[in-house]
């Protein structure tokens, strides 16, 4: 009788447990992405990741209904942080997640850290909001961008040999980072960084930066993505430098913008922590369903939400449904490890940034179309590298001036 006693004290207990987390009402959750302007197809690639796997989840995580509230930025600070205070002081959100463009990233992280809402960005990879100015209130699932140039430096200078590079970059802060970490890396490993070019984000023209390049340069270095990779790709087939090894960071030829490009894109080198051409089950099965639900190939802004959402629903189920918790809830996201993501095995380290496969892909035509295919894999990779997280993060974050291009 005490044992059916105790039984019927249990299940009364987890009704009325589950009882009010119903009668708490939705999760709701404020998504911001680009929908418009220069990186729209990005932002929309973001979104169509999230949703992909809350669709397969049925909109529901921790025993609640999910709400997602989407707002388009523009990709524009003042924007983001317009919707951003909608979405909270409005529509009551219990946590924001999205954004793509770094200085958009940056702006918003004041009011993040004055509300205490836990935020995730699932693309962002603005270097200093896992390393030097570390939130509270935020993490990302997606990548470091200096991190990720690190093991391609190496691989620049150990595998293709080269020895001089001239570097492109658009002029902020993801293409200072980008430019940076490949940088200090390739240096670091004998190569020598002899040139670079610094290119605004309104630029029309390629033709007077390509113009400078320096002759005896090995290789030249992109970073670009969407519509400045179409413009790019055109005109540098067109100049004086075809022929010439083009080496690229990971959004120069994400699925995104892959089906525009042509064959003067093929041979392009790359480096990223994912590509839609990864022969595992996992992306099989995402890659699938994907080009299934939206007709086109997934990038990494779509495997990268699609991750992120995932996350975001284990840690829900971590904290048993219970986000007005937001202390717990934000705990549970920073000890996030997914083994089976599409990209492959994910795991967050102690500064929210995760710790990842990056993988050395080559543009090549397969089946009549052109895809990312993985010629080298660097199997679980931190965003320092093979540095000493306390002795890196004594220099500056990558910029305009650092590393010095001493070469120059």
């Amino acid at each position: 009788m005490r044992s059916v006693g105790l039984l019927l004290v249990a299940v009364s207990l987890a009704a009325l447990v589950a009882g009010e987390t119903a009668a708490q009402g939705p999760i709701k959750i404020g998504f911001i992405s680009p929908l418009s302007g220069a990186i729209a197809a990005a932002g929309k690639d973001m979104y169509s990741g999230c949703e992909l796997y809350w669709q397969e989840t049925g909109w529901q995580a921790g025993g609640r209904k999910l709400e997602v509230i989407l707002e388009d930025n523009e990709g524009q600070p003042a924007a983001a942080l317009t919707k951003a205070r909608k979405l909270v002081e409005n529509d009551k959100v219990h946590m924001l997640a999205g954004v793509i463009l770094s200085n958009v990233a940056y702006a918003l992280v004041p009011y993040v850290e004055a509300q205490g809402i836990p935020t995730l960005y699932p693309i962002n990879s603005a270097d200093d909001l896992t390393q030097r100015k570390r939130p509270k209130w935020l993490i990302r699932t997606g990548f470091s961008a200096g991190g990720n140039m690190h093991p391609f430096g190496e691989f620049a200078a150990k595998t293709l040999g080269y020895r001089k590079v001239v570097m492109i970059g658009l002029d902020y802060a993801f293409g200072w980072e980008t430019v940076g970490g490949f940088h200090k890396s390739f240096e670091d490993n004998g190569g020598q960084v002899i040139q670079k070019i610094w290119v605004p984000l309104n630029v029309q023209d390629y033709a007077p930066y390509l113009g400078q390049v320096r002759k005896d340069a090995d290789a030249v270095f992109v970073n670009a993505l969407g519509r400045w990779t179409l413009l790019f790709a055109k005109q540098y087939a067109e100049s004086a430098l075809r022929g010439k090894p083009l080496i690229a960071n990971g959004t120069y030829s994400d699925e995104h913008v892959l089906p525009q490009l042509g064959d003067e894109s093929l041979g392009v080198i790359s480096a990223h922590h994912y590509s839609a051409a990864l022969d595992t089950p996992a992306n099989q099965r995402f890659r699938g369903a994907y080009e299934k639900a939206y007709a086109r190939t997934p990038g990494f802004y779509g495997e990268n939400c699609y991750t992120g959402a995932r996350m975001v629903s284990e840690a829900i189920k971590a904290v048993g449904g219970n986000v007005e918790d937001r202390a717990a809830f934000m705990a549970a996201l920073r000890r996030m490890r997914i083994t089976d993501a599409p990209r492959g095995p994910v795991e967050m380290d102690a500064y929210g940034n995760p710790t990842q496969n990056i993988y050395i892909r080559k543009v090549e035509r397969v089946g009549g179309k052109l895809q990312n295919t993985v010629i080298h894999t660097y199997p679980h990779v931190s965003q320092f590298w093979k540095y000493n997280p306390e002795e890196f993060l004594k220099q500056p974050v990558y910029s305009r001036e650092f590393p010095p291009c001493k070469y120059c």
